[in-house]
């Protein structure tokens, strides 16, 4: 309040614009997720006079969600999103993490070299027939291991972690040798835990890409039941049939099926790969402002 009492009056106009802009924004970008969430949520016999304003649902009913979790498509894309997203993104940090930290460093040999060569990446993209043959050639297709090894260190983030450990104090590198420790060592107790605001950055930005991974997979993996969510996504909303999603065992066996709106499905479907990015990101939002030298040089 006595914060609030110190500004002039053109400061609290601001403030008030820039609080009011804000919270447009985040009406704007909740509301048709908040539609969406309402349209799987209600009961199918009103939802045709629903319309794409309301974020509350009409009647309640969770048949769209029963169909959807119950069925073995959607399950199975789910797992499959999660190991992709989980296993790609733990490698993603390791081998970026080692190959800033070692790029970071004055005294590496070709240095210069191994930097223009990343830069090179950004500009050439190989494309995406000569990738084919490369997976072709390894023994890849048909396995996750095509889609999850992709862009394995991406060369934006290594540039982002490269200059943040080159922000990092000679000194303190100097008194963890002094220490005893080896560079290993002084790479996991030092480098690392000072480096947690850009590891939580570009962690964010891999599970992002990772989970919305479809266009590889779609090409890659023939067996519909390695699809991660994304694909099996597609297909449905693409196909335009609820028989693609909820399947033509699953609608003569189901009794609601029939009554299921092709709409509440597609709603469902996409709260349903839309959540689990919702739920991390405030997990991981508390390193971002975290200074670089948080806690390092006390005492």
């Amino acid at each position: 309040m006595a914060a609030n009492n110190r500004r002039t009056p053109l400061e609290r106009v601001e403030y008030a614009i820039i609080v009011s802009t804000l919270l447009l924004l985040v009406v704007v970008t909740v509301q048709p997720l908040l539609n969406l969430l309402a349209v799987s949520l209600s009961d199918p016999a009103k939802l045709p006079g629903m319309s794409g304003m309301e974020v509350l649902p009409r009647g309640l009913s969770f048949d769209v969600w029963s169909l959807l979790i119950n069925h073995p498509n959607v399950r199975a894309g789910l797992l499959n999103s999660i190991l992709i997203t989980g296993v790609g993104t733990l490698l993603n940090i390791i081998f970026t993490a080692l190959m800033a930290w070692g790029l970071s460093r004055p005294g590496l040999p070709g240095r210069r070299i191994l930097f223009i060569m990343v830069l090179v990446t950004i500009v050439f993209d190989p494309g995406i027939i000569p990738d084919y043959f490369v997976n072709k050639r390894l023994g890849l297709l048909d396995s996750y291991w095509s889609v999850i090894l992709f862009k394995l260190v991406n060369a934006w983030y290594l540039i982002i972690l490269i200059r943040f450990f080159e922000e990092i104090p000679q000194e303190l590198l100097d008194a963890a040798e002094l220490d005893g420790s080896n560079a290993f060592q002084t790479f996991w107790y030092v480098v690392l835990p000072l480096a947690k605001p850009a590891l939580a950055t570009i962690t964010l930005f891999y599970i992002v890409f990772h989970w919305n991974e479809f266009f590889r997979a779609m090409i890659y993996i023939t067996d519909q039941g390695k699809w991660p969510l994304q694909v099996v996504l597609r297909q449905f909303v693409i196909g335009g049939d609820k028989l693609a999603i909820v399947g033509v065992d699953a609608a003569n066996n189901y009794t609601g099926a029939s009554q299921i709106d092709l709409r509440a499905l597609k709603a469902g479907m996409i709260i349903l790969t839309i959540v689990p990015i919702l739920v991390i990101y405030p997990l991981i939002l508390k390193f971002f402002t975290k200074g670089t030298m948080s806690g390092a040089l006390k005492g």
